[in-house]
């Protein structure tokens, strides 16, 4: 990582390598660390404080017109323009096919790959939100809701299970499509989940989050919150 910044603002002009990373410390504000110190590929991280409106701020707005993080500025983007983007699985495909990595070694491994990532964008997330929510969340408990998204939650672990009972990660090799689904199983009790029901996930798992680039992009993110707070409380 070349250096951690702290709230959204310009990069430097000189240097225009650097990708600039707005995030805070959410699974999906891990994703585009995690792949970012896989491939070496250097960053800055801003931290968007989302717990206290930080994602609604004009400047952040103007990269992110939905105010959700993470997202990014890469300088040096198509054709050597500035390119801003935001949704993780549009991010991390756009960095797979910018560093040439973790995005599948043909065509067909590359759709594999997305089909994959696609999964995570359109069921675990949402899912897996919903199940945390009426779990933990609302201020009283409602039954039917817990039970439906609790279930689903469940069910799409086991289709996780099932495809890694076939296949050491979920497009083969390792890849994007396993980072945007790691992600979301680092708290499994929040959705009512214990990985010790799913072996295969479980497995997985433990694979993905002992490497090396993993445990630095969780540190990165987890000391540049530290920071971010400690400069909050001096001012």
């Amino acid at each position: 990582m070349s250096g951690t910044e702290l709230s959204p603002g310009a990069s430097n002009p000189k240097e225009i390598d650097v990708i600039d990373v707005y995030t805070w410390t959410t699974g999906n504000g891990r994703k585009v660390p995690i792949f970012l110190e896989e491939t070496g590929l250097p960053y800055r991280l801003h931290m968007v404080d989302i717990r206290n409106g930080g994602q609604f701020k004009p400047e952040f707005v103007a990269i992110c017109p939905n105010s959700k993080i993470p997202a990014i500025v890469d300088q040096d983007g198509p054709g050597g323009k500035p390119i801003s983007l935001f949704e993780s699985g549009a991010i991390l495909i756009y960095l797979g096919d910018k560093a040439g990595q973790l995005i599948g070694n043909d065509a067909a491994g590359r759709y594999r790959v997305i089909e994959w990532v696609m999964f995570q964008m359109a069921n675990v997330g949402p899912l897996f939100g919903q199940a945390n929510h009426f779990l933990n969340k609302t201020p009283e408990k409602i039954p039917y809701a817990i039970n439906r998204y609790v279930t689903e939650a469940k069910r799409l672990t086991a289709v996780l299970d099932k495809r890694l009972g076939g296949s050491e990660y979920l497009a083969g090799d390792y890849s994007i499509a396993d980072i945007t689904n790691y992600v979301w199983l680092r708290n499994p009790k929040n959705e009512g989940l214990s990985l010790d029901d799913y072996p295969n996930v479980k497995r997985w798992f433990n694979a993905i989050d002992t490497r090396p680039a993993v445990q630095r992009a969780h540190k990165a993110v987890e000391d540049a919150a530290k920071q971010y707070q400690a400069m909050k409380v001096a001012v």
